[in-house]
């Protein structure tokens, strides 16, 4: 395995790249054009009547959630009237299903918004909720590759990813050019809304524009959100809701976040886990484990979902089931209801958690707070995908399937190898 040399993977627990040969270099997401996302939907759920209708929503450079808030106000309802399967990237061109409570199809046909197309396909007796979906189609472009042995690069690492890469959650699931979520996440769960709010609205990055970053950092040092609102553009819509809300409420940090829409609110606590799991990979690979290699204690997760524990006796066959795609070693995140088997990345992640004074008890309580359950969850250690590849001199061309919650950017940087600044 090769160990990454950026500090923004290193920092979010990406640090380690499945194959030894050197990255192709290149950009991903030169235009949206480049990054093509299609989901696959889970076919015949919730039936052909019912109060939902079910839509494809195809849209071009806009992030999920303002996509959504704009389709609401189009329609003259709330947000929370609209649920998807799938959250998908902004700078690319991504097909999805959506479902809205109680509007019509006419009504939906009639919402005209720039670089949105809105088709309405049935009416549903339930509401599209996160994971239901089968998966996503990606076809993507790497431009101005390096040219050095290019085919052969290529053909390596297009090996690599059908036998396997760390699963990793990618750079998007932490924010593209704020990696913050988890940070906010954090002190949501530590019970330190404040220092959430904080985080969210006053840490700046290096890649947003110095207008902005100099208005986080003031209100950071300063708390004076009637300043902050004055000075951010109107376009940063949740920043201001939540400035607002302090403005009228001073010193009211937890009802700033509940501004935030719902689902935004989740994705922070979901975003702790989602580092967890990353950090608890990459300190595995730190002690010399492998993909594919099962020690007794791990957990293995087969593709009904069914899990089992390697022993001394089963890991053997256990190893067969694994390069025959069998089933994967996993890795436990933790939530509010239920605790790992006690394998040795259970205890990495409890190490993590009381670095950072996080207990098991804090997910019941992000829970009754974010009002959403944060359940336990196995994650495959390992990502396996074929991959159609075609080149045009310095561009490559990939296409491949993906299953729910697998990120076709994990796969990317294993080509890559790059400044992962390069694939937002």
């Amino acid at each position: 395995m090769k160990q990454s040399s950026y500090p923004l993977e290193r920092e979010l627990g990406m640090k380690y790249y499945a194959s030894d040969a050197d990255g192709i270099g290149g950009k991903l997401r030169t235009t949206p054009q480049d990054f093509v996302v299609e989901e696959i939907p889970l076919e015949g759920k919730g039936g052909t009547e019912g109060p939902y209708l079910i839509c494809t929503l195809t849209k071009t450079n806009w992030e999920l959630q303002h996509a959504v808030k704009e389709i609401a106000n189009r329609l003259g309802i709330s947000h929370r009237r609209i649920g998807w399967a799938g959250t998908k990237d902004r700078n690319a061109i991504t097909t999805q299903w959506i479902s809205i409570y109680n509007v019509t199809a006419e009504q939906v046909a009639a919402i005209r918004l720039k670089d949105i197309v809105l088709t309405p396909l049935r009416n549903s007796n339930e509401s599209l909720a996160l994971g239901q979906l089968q998966g996503n189609r990606f076809d993507l472009v790497i431009r101005e590759a390096d040219t050095t042995d290019l085919e052969e690069r290529v053909r390596v690492i297009t090996e690599t990813a059908r036998d396997g890469v760390p699963n990793y959650f990618g750079l998007q699931r932490f924010g593209a050019i704020r990696p913050v979520t988890h940070k906010v996440g954090e002190w949501i769960l530590r019970g330190d809304y404040e220092q959430a709010v904080l985080t969210y609205i006053g840490l700046a990055f290096p890649y947003e524009a110095d207008g902005i970053k100099a208005i986080r950092s003031a209100f950071s040092e300063s708390r004076d959100a009637g300043a902050a609102l004055h000075a951010l553009p109107v376009q940063m819509n949740y920043e201001r809701a939540m400035l607002h809300h302090l403005y009228t409420n001073p010193g009211d940090y937890a009802g700033a976040l509940h501004e935030l829409p719902p689902k935004l609110l989740s994705m922070f606590v979901s975003a702790y886990q989602s580092w967890l799991f990353n950090s608890a990979l990459s300190r595995r690979f730190d002690d010399g484990y492998t993909l594919t290699g099962p020690v007794p204690g791990d957990q293995l997760i087969f593709a009904n979902g069914r899990t089992d524990i390697v022993t001394p006796a089963n890991a053997p066959a256990a190893a067969i089931h694994i390069r025959r795609g069998r089933c994967s070693i996993a890795i436990f995140m933790p939530g509010k209801d239920k605790q790992g088997s006690g394998a040795s990345s259970d205890r990495i992640i409890a190490e993590l958690m009381a670095e950072s004074s996080i207990t098991p008890e804090a997910f019941d309580r992000a829970s009754r707070f974010v009002e959403t359950k944060f359940d336990g969850a196995y994650r495959p250690i390992s990502l396996r995908t074929a991959i159609e590849s075609s080149m045009d001199g310095n561009t490559i061309r990939l296409k491949f399937t993906l299953p729910p919650g697998h990120y076709a950017t994990t796969v990317c940087r294993e080509f890559m190898k790059a400044d992962p600044v390069r694939m937002i």
